[in-house]
């Protein structure tokens, strides 16, 4: 199913493009997700997502496929897994930015593909969520990433004695410090969007069984 998206954000074109494409910056920002290591163009970590009293734990990776830094166009390939196989989902994200007077104008296609529990809710609920997780992130963006600024430069290395044998690099993926994030509770987030879609089920459902009553009571002697 195909998401659309759309948000736009109070800074130029070329740092609200340095913001959203510095993944470790935003992924505290990203509601239920939490990014654990990075390795090269690979990015690794969890997403939760509540489901009534289920809750589910999608273990992935996301890769960077296309990004132009002169179009401002950003390809996002993402891939996780149900922790206990009950489902998978898979994500092809296209960001684009364009400039909007002083702001940046931000468009977000998904195209996403999901399987298990959650895949239920069906296009029009994930819609509904979609836009109010986006709601959320912006705001987040917007007071914790934007308000602080540029990200600060590391700090140049000190210069090296003529006999120092520098040391190799560490072998493998690079650790992210991280914290525990709640899930995405898909029933709150959807709130009465979902209710509306419920009720004419629910609905149905309580006449079936006023007329199963109403027969059982007609058969009694």
């Amino acid at each position: 199913m195909e998401l659309t998206n759309e948000f736009r954000v109070d800074v130029g074109i070329e740092e609200a493009w340095t913001v959203l494409t510095d993944v470790e910056r935003i992924a505290p920002c990203l509601p239920g997700a939490s990014l654990q290591e990075i390795e090269g163009d690979e990015y690794r970590g969890t997403v939760k997502v509540k489901v009534g009293p289920v809750t589910a734990s999608y273990k992935g990776t996301a890769t960077f496929v296309e990004r132009d830094d002169t179009a401002h166009r950003a390809v996002l390939r993402a891939d996780g897994r149900d922790s206990r196989g009950q489902g998978n989902a898979s994500a092809l994200v296209t960001a684009t930015l364009v400039s909007d007077g002083g702001g940046t104008a931000v468009k977000v296609v998904t195209d996403l593909t999901i399987t298990g529990k959650v895949a239920s809710f069906g296009r029009g609920v994930l819609g509904d969520v979609s836009t109010k997780l986006i709601g959320q992130f912006v705001a987040c963006l917007e007071s914790d990433v934007l308000a602080a600024g540029p990200a600060p430069e590391a700090a140049p290395a000190p210069a090296e004695s003529p006999v120092a044998t520098p040391e190799p690099a560490p072998a493998g993926p690079r650790q992210v410090a991280t914290r525990e994030v709640a899930p995405v509770d898909l029933l709150d987030t959807a709130g009465a969007p979902l209710a509306r879609r419920l009720a004419p089920l629910f609905g149905t459902v309580m006449v079936v069984l006023w007329l199963l009553r109403r027969r059982r009571r007609r058969r009694r002697p």
